[in-house]
């Protein structure tokens, strides 16, 4: 026995526009329902999802009047739409086409001057010389940074904040251990908890 194979969904979407383009015609969901199946091969629980991504992505026309959905595709507008895809696709062709122009042009440009002579090569090593230079004096500056005012500064609020906390600190820790006096409880016993 051999097994039958599904179809997939482009397989069942190419196969749904042929229907329309071979008939010509307008149909109801009831209408494609039945044809489909029979005609095409499409698994009838199959044929509203792939009418309804027909129609997502306009492949499909569709039309609601009184209370009924009437669907409809031909020929000319799937080849109109093909057109203006194409047109568009070449449009954005030759705008990739100028940007890398302008961009080799740039490209171009920007190596005058840059080719290697004697000259150049001097540059540069004097470049590398004074980058050296100052990546040196930025070390010696870090060093004396200790003696700048502003640190200098920063470092003293640090260490005012810090001794008020310490004095928060033990006034709280002093006035704890006078509560424990007056209360009996045993100093020992808090230390161990």
């Amino acid at each position: 026995m051999s097994k039958k194979k599904g179809l997939s969904l482009e397989e069942k979407r190419s196969r749904m526009m042929e229907i329309f383009f071979e008939t010509k015609d307008v149909f109801q969901l009831k209408d494609i329902e039945k044809i489909a199946p029979k005609s095409k091969g499409i698994t009838p629980m199959s044929v509203k999802e792939v009418l309804q991504s027909l129609v997502d992505d306009n492949m499909v026309d569709t039309e609601r009047v009184g209370t009924s959905n009437y669907y409809w595709a031909f020929p000319s507008k799937a080849l109109h739409a093909r057109k203006c895809r194409l047109e568009e696709l070449e449009r954005e062709c030759d705008e990739g086409k100028q940007r890398k122009t302008a961009l080799q042009q740039a490209a171009d440009k920007a190596k005058v001057g840059r080719e290697i002579n004697e000259e150049r090569e001097a540059l540069l090593k004097e470049l590398a010389a004074l980058k050296d230079e100052r990546d040196q004096m930025k070390a010696e500056v870090d060093k004396y940074k200790e003696c700048d005012p502003e640190v200098v500064e920063e470092i003293r609020k640090t260490n005012i904040a810090a001794k008020e906390a310490v004095s928060r600190w033990t006034g709280q820790t002093k006035r704890l251990s006078s509560y424990n006096e007056t209360h009996r409880v045993s100093t020992i016993l808090l230390r161990q908890r």
